[in-house]
């Protein structure tokens, strides 16, 4: 988090007003010893012992703002957020303008997850001082976090021109520029879906999964759509390469023909490109292309920085997100490597190989964090489910059972004790699990077992609507294949 980094400025700003306590009328030499007592704790890093100090100082002394402040900075440097944001705010509300107090509470409002209180405050600290990296850095995930993906970006920008080591400023510009890539396609997903634009984005993510036939297929579609849409030929010949067809590729290329600039500016600003000025015309199309490709620029810069820790879990992370977990795990793992046993890298690492399907190599990972976290509902539930996709649903079931307890808004969670429920013939006990998955039932396996369950207790109605629903699903789905697997065969140009 950035705000972390911020710890060493904040330090500086610690203890500016205490002078102002030897000078109170009811200054005594109790009072004095408590403050001193009291600089020293924070100055050794114990903040936590520093708090009820300054409690009692700000008893004696209520309207000094200098004993307020480092009372509000020890709550937030001991990871008391939530009573430091008064603290601050009371700071605030007689002192507008106080540095320190403005930068914590923002990171405060971060910490309890509350960025959309955080972003006025970072705002006014990067106002006063431009080049406050941290506070800045703060700013643009808040701004990104509240969908703010456009304003978050020169943030960013301005972040890894001045620091274009650091790790974090590429990712989060990289994901700024995938957000607005989404936004675009989201808004051509409204208004034109179908087009050839459309089926185009369409095929380009299919691309970027390395889905080549579903690629493939989708860009004819839109070839058929409009042929003259500049640039399908292009991303059809690449196709080609990456399926090992060189030749076809050279053949496809040759169909490319010449542009006009003036009537499609933003084809050839994309062609050239420009990016910058492909984003920033009407089309929605090239606005998603544009983005998308300024993202990717983003995240190679990143794969440029120097290996440290951060950096491997900043690609694993992009790694996840496009369906890649084998090559996340083995980010996780060189992030490992750097920072043997740390127990949040370990989780990842475990998470990735769990949805990479190597159960061998993440049951042992799992086990050992359970050990020392049992109350984790996401562990809780890694470890049943494993269990359960080995045919072991008598093992899973008291794993998937506290996982639910722990946390029972997991919906997948919810799936997987269902299922277990069902396999060990408890149907009573798995239709309201399986009703609280229904959401998430993309195969119509879970409407199946439902129906099962329901069937089994005698509510042959509510058994009928289930398997009605399941059928309508897989139809759906087995058309959807077949079209796919008649239609989705790469050809010869």
């Amino acid at each position: 988090m950035w705000y972390r980094r911020g710890r060493s400025l904040i330090r500086i700003a610690l203890f500016i007003c205490l002078t102002a306590i030897w000078l109170h009328a009811q200054s005594s030499d109790a009072l004095a010893e408590k403050s001193h007592q009291g600089k020293e704790l924070m100055s050794a890093g114990r903040f936590a012992d520093a708090v009820p100090i300054y409690q009692d100082l700000c008893r004696a002394l209520p309207d000094n703002l200098g004993l307020r402040l480092n009372l509000a900075l020890a709550f937030h440097m001991s990871g008391q957020h939530r009573e430091a944001v008064p603290e601050f705010e009371r700071v605030l509300k007689a002192d507008p303008s106080n540095f320190p107090a403005l930068l914590s509470l923002g990171a405060s409002f971060l910490a309890v997850n509350e960025p959309a209180k955080a972003i006025p405050l970072l705002t006014k600290v990067v106002g006063i001082q431009p080049g406050n990296v941290n506070a800045r850095g703060m700013l643009a995930n808040a701004l990104l976090s509240q969908g703010r993906a456009r304003e978050a970006v020169p943030h960013f920008r301005q972040l890894t021109a001045q620091r274009p080591e650091d790790a974090k400023g590429w990712f989060g510009l990289g994901k700024a520029y995938e957000t607005l890539a989404s936004d675009a396609f989201q808004k051509l997903d409204k208004t034109s879906q179908g087009s050839a634009e459309w089926l185009a984005l369409v095929a380009d993510s299919r691309m970027t999964r390395r889905q080549y036939r579903s690629a493939f297929y989708f860009y004819k579609q839109a070839l058929e759509k409009n042929s003259a849409l500049p640039g399908l030929h292009t991303e059809i010949a690449d196709l080609y390469r990456r399926s090992e067809h060189p030749d076809w590729a050279a053949a496809e290329e040759r169909k490319s023909g010449a542009v006009n600039c003036v009537k499609n500016k933003q084809a050839c600003d994309f062609a050239a490109a420009r990016y910058t000025q492909a984003a920033a015309g009407p089309s929605l199309y090239w606005q998603a292309r544009a983005y998308n490709e300024l993202a990717l620029d983003a995240f190679k810069a990143l794969g440029k920085v120097p290996a440290s820790v951060e950096v491997h879990a900043l690609k694993a992370e992009i790694l996840a997100s496009h369906g890649q977990h084998a090559e996340a795990a083995k980010e996780w793992e060189a992030a490992l490597q750097l920072a043997p046993g740390e127990p949040r890298l370990t989780q990842q690492y475990a998470a990735a190989l769990f949805e990479a399907r190597d159960y061998t190599k993440a049951q042992p990972l799992i086990e050992s964090l359970l050990k020392s976290n049992p109350n984790s509902p996401e562990l809780n539930y890694l470890m049943g489910e494993m269990l359960l996709r080995s045919e072991q649903p008598d093992k899973a079931l008291p794993w998937l059972e506290t996982a639910v307890r722990l946390n029972p808004a997991m919906v997948p969670a919810h799936a997987s004790l269902g299922l277990a429920y069902m396999r060990l013939s408890r149907e009573a006990d798995a239709v309201p699990h399986l009703k609280a998955a229904l959401d998430m039932d993309d195969d119509g396996s879970l409407h199946f077992q439902l129906a099962r369950a329901l069937q089994r207790l005698g509510d042959t109605e509510g058994s009928r609507v289930m398997m009605a629903k399941y059928s309508d699903i897989q139809q759906r789905s087995e058309a959807e294949q077949q079209n796919l697997e008649e239609k989705a065969q790469i050809t010869a140009p």
